[in-house]
């Protein structure tokens, strides 16, 4: 197994194409083709701090996937001097490769975001907590989410009409050279049947009937779906398998379809309102922080039923949230006049801190790593920890 199998394998799942543009995600530093040792390690954080660089190299770790990109900006140098620079020559002195998912795990469905709105949703068990649950979710901002081939150039459907007894070849023939693809299924292909009508003119040679008659001839409507890249081959396929001289061919681009499930934030709808506070300690728990008095902030006076869940910062989703019909916006945190956009909007705020809502999603990305990365140890860091503690 390589890096960039690993790579691969989180990218079937989580693709970059999920991300936001102005991201910074993807394998950023290291060799693709390096080869892992037996059980190798790879390090889950949030942040890849210089301490964090230190236990994993005390690990021996093969990959650090740090949530944040350690690297935003392009650096015209690398040097000590700072710790951008330090964070990366020491991992590529050690031959440790840095990825980061970053955004791509906050869209995925069962990523980050759906890992805090269930916090939302379970409730802790209480007589005026844990009555109240969840009834609707969907994405804030939804995703489309598209093959790798698709990505390159389009999807288009190809349609054509043919003699019922020219399908199976037609069919087969496109299906050799990529068409009827969706998924993990093949040869997939709809037909109708019809009547389709020709005159030949002069010189014409038609296979059915005879020039210079109108031919009325039963046809079959012909209809299989292609990645861009492959449409020529298809076109072609197409036309030397048709008994036609002049097949008749319709081709249509196809829009990506915009995922429910998959996105920038969430919208929890709850069957019942629930007070800020009840909220709020939801969210404690969920992240952790239960024990820690004042680790939540709650800013507004009304109550919640439909929650925009935004891991991290979501002040920019103020206005969307707002538009899509929510009473209360959950995320780790917020400039001071950003709190207050969000309450003179109508929204009541609960923040619970930005590393507070990521850090605890880490285990359930190592389980999940553990199924796509036979043979490699997804250990989450010890030394990875908020910014900023209480004095």
């Amino acid at each position: 197994m390589r890096i960039g199998d690993l790579v691969s394998a989180f990218e079937v799942w989580a693709p970059r194409s999920l991300a936001e543009e102005w991201d910074n995600t993807g394998l950023l530093l290291g060799d693709p083709s390096a080869e892992l040792a037996s059980d190798a390690a790879a390090i889950l954080t949030i942040d890849l701090t210089e301490e964090v660089l230190a236990e994993a190299r005390e690990a021996g770790a093969a990959l650090v996937v740090a949530y944040h990109p350690p690297f935003f900006e392009p650096m015209k140098r690398w040097t000590t001097a700072t710790r951008a620079g330090r964070v990366a020559l020491g991992a590529a002195s050690a031959g440790i490769a840095i990825y980061s998912p970053h955004t791509a795990l906050d869209a995925v469905r069962g990523g980050m975001t759906d890992w805090l709105a269930d916090g939302v949703a379970a409730g802790v068990g209480t007589p005026t907590n844990g009555s109240v649950k969840e009834v609707d979710r969907f994405a804030l901002v939804p995703k489309t989410v598209s093959g790798a081939n698709a990505a390159a150039g389009g999807r288009a459907k190809v349609v054509t009409f043919v003699p019922e007894g020219a399908t199976e070849r037609v069919r087969s023939a496109m299906a050799g050279v990529g068409a009827g693809s969706i998924g993990a299924y093949t040869m997939c292909s709809f037909a109708s049947m019809g009547a389709g009508t020709f005159l030949g003119g002069a010189g014409s040679n038609p296979s059915v009937g005879q020039a210079g008659r109108l031919e009325y001839v039963a046809e079959i409507r012909l209809e299989m779906v292609c990645d861009g890249p492959a449409l020529p081959a298809v076109l072609a396929a197409l036309r030397g398998s048709h008994p036609y001289e002049e097949p008749a061919i319709d081709v249509y681009a196809l829009s990506d379809q915009p995922r429910r499930d998959t996105g920038a934030g969430r919208v929890v709808t709850l069957d019942a309102p629930l007070a800020l506070d009840a909220l709020a300690e939801r969210i404690a728990r969920r992240a952790g922080l239960a024990a820690q008095a004042g680790a939540v902030r709650v800013a507004g006076t009304g109550e919640a039923r439909r929650i925009a869940v935004i891991p991290g910062a979501g002040a920019s989703l103020i206005g969307t949230a707002r538009a899509a019909g929510c009473d209360t916006i959950v995320t780790g945190e917020m400039k001071h006049h950003e709190v207050l956009a969000a309450t003179a909007a109508g929204l009541g705020v609960v923040l619970a801190g930005h590393t507070e809502t990521e850090r605890g999603y880490l285990p359930v990305l190592a389980a999940r790593l553990a199924g796509l990365w036979p043979g490699v140890r997804a250990v989450v860091s010890r030394a990875d920890g908020p910014p900023t503690r209480a004095a």
